[in-house]
């Protein structure tokens, strides 16, 4: 009764309760709203997990693909900020404000106010004031980083002067953390406290909301010796060739049409022939130890829940924040740079930041498709159908929509006596139910002087190293090969437009 009685203050508090299918599904069975996870990496590219093409050894995040459902077309907003505040807040980041603003709701403060416990570990990256800290914004728990990237094997360590020589804000709550035992390791720290909270958390009725940011693979290239020791050699013909082997899985899964061109050599990237071999192999080993690390942990999270009993009813969500990432901080001069140990700084560089998105062009910070594409994965046992796979369109701004909807309640229109912004995403749960959802009517991306809008097939983008608009049409031409700019000066223009009306609503000045 106390829970029936939490959930209609619940209801009054945020609107009209209203019970989908999906949700009325699962009230049959255990009567319970369901527990959700969701996972999401840094910097990790389209193609480097194995349900997605990727060689390196995922056997977990597989197994969440094996049993429940992939997204092929699935966006996120190109940026580490960016994206975290639009998946918190089910709007496209604003400019203008800041990107969690107080009329904004955060997806915390959605479920903790519906009866959820809720909990935030890892990566945060949008601020720490006392509108901007996650334990001001709707979690009861946080522990992690505040800000963007530190050092793995101990965050007091600052960052080196080539990077600004910043030490990292590191905390529990609100308490700055400075000491970290000597086997630390964020990726598995992280999880130990992820577990930690879903053991305390199962022990009461209350359904449970837990975010796992893990700061993987993002620089710096720090991993744990036996996992770089998988990998070496591996790596040792080049991204080209990494590149059609990806591929060539991709379309024999049927996550591209094989009509999609695989896109030339980036702009930015440079010869195989030219590099030096063995560093190479060893910063794609190191990136990839890395993911392969990450994946052990969410085994981790997997065998937990089961050892809890609330496995059947948890949903579970993967999906990286951005494409693979062409930065490249210190260089990469083999004499100076040493990927692995936690006394230096490397990243993996442009031409392997490329090839992490294949089939596609450009990477973080860019809006082709390279820059956007995340995978995206959802499973909840018994509910979504096990391995299936969706080619329909969805963006990060539709995971807040969609937890409302788990959690049966509307979006609310005010939140703690103040009007706060519509949220802009469209709920997920016709997919996961395996219908088909009306899509947004069009979808825009900025970063850096980077644009884009996509209407249905059409897709414009404005590459800041171009400085024109492009066209493409991604059904026919996904990999951004074709443009149709020229052929279709009209349909551009009109995008553009569309492009610039958001931008302005957004706040974002053209540069």
């Amino acid at each position: 009764m106390k829970n029936i009685a939490n959930f209609l203050v619940a209801s009054v508090v945020f609107g009209l309760v209203f019970v989908s299918p999906l949700f009325a599904d699962q009230q049959k069975g255990n009567g319970r709203r369901p527990n959700i996870i969701l996972i999401m990496c840094d910097d990790m590219g389209f193609s480097d997990v194995g349900c997605y093409g990727g060689e390196i050894d995922t056997p977990n995040i597989d197994r969440l693909a094996r049993e429940g459902l992939r997204f092929t077309q699935f966006y996120n907003c190109a940026k580490c900020t960016t994206t975290r505040a639009a998946i918190l807040t089910g709007l496209h980041p604003r400019r203008r404000g800041g990107l969690l603003q107080t009329n904004m709701i955060t997806l915390g403060e959605l479920l903790e106010r519906t009866g959820y416990q809720t909990a935030l570990i890892g990566k945060w990256h949008l601020g720490r004031t006392n509108t901007t800290h996650p334990v001001y914004r709707g979690f009861d728990e946080f522990y992690g980083l505040l800000d963007g990237c530190c050092n793995y094997f101990d965050p007091s360590i600052p960052d080196p002067p080539y990077k600004g020589g910043r030490v990292r804000f590191f905390a529990h709550n609100t308490e700055r953390l400075t000491k970290f035992p000597k086997d630390f390791y964020t990726t598995d720290a992280f999880t130990d406290h992820a577990l930690e909270t879903m053991r305390r958390f199962a022990k009461t009725k209350k359904p449970f909301f837990l975010h796992v940011c893990y700061t993987a693979p993002h620089y710096p290239l720090h991993a744990k010796p036996q996992d770089i020791a998988k990998y070496r050699g591996k790596y040792r013909q080049g991204w080209d060739v990494l590149r059609r082997q990806r591929h060539a899985r991709q379309v024999k899964m049927g996550l591209l049409d094989p009509k999609w061109k695989l896109s030339p050599t980036d702009s930015r990237a440079y010869d195989w022939k030219t590099a030096n071999h063995d560093f190479e192999d060893l910063r794609m080993a190191v990136y990839a130890a890395m993911v392969d690390c990450m994946d052990q942990n969410i085994g981790r999270l997997l065998g937990e829940l089961k050892a809890l009993g609330v496995e059947e009813n948890t949903v579970v969500m993967f999906l990286s924040d951005n494409g693979g990432c062409a930065e490249e901080p210190g260089g990469r001069d083999p004499a100076k740079r040493r990927p692995g140990p936690k006394d230096d700084y490397v990243a993996v560089g442009p031409a392997w930041g490329w090839a992490q998105n294949t089939p596609f062009r450009r990477y973080k910070s860019w809006v082709h498709e390279g820059g956007i594409s995340t995978p995206f994965i959802v499973r909840w046992p018994g509910v979504v159908k096990a391995n299936t796979m969706t080619h329909q369109p969805g963006h990060i701004i539709d995971i807040m929509p969609t937890f409302a909807e788990l959690a049966g309640v509307d979006y609310p229109k005010n939140y703690e006596g103040k009007e706060i912004v519509p949220v802009e995403g469209i709920s997920l749960v016709p997919i996961l139910e395996g219908k088909t959802r009306r899509p947004h009517d069009t979808l825009c991306w900025e970063w850096a002087g980077n644009r884009a809008v996509r209407e249905g097939k059409w897709k414009a983008v404005w590459d800041k190293l171009v400085r024109r608009w492009e066209l493409y049409d991604l059904e026919a031409d996904r990999t951004e090969l074709n443009d149709l700019s020229e052929k279709e000066p009209e349909l551009t223009n009109r995008l553009a437009a569309k492009y610039d009306a958001w931008a302005k609503k957004m706040g974002i000045n053209r540069p």
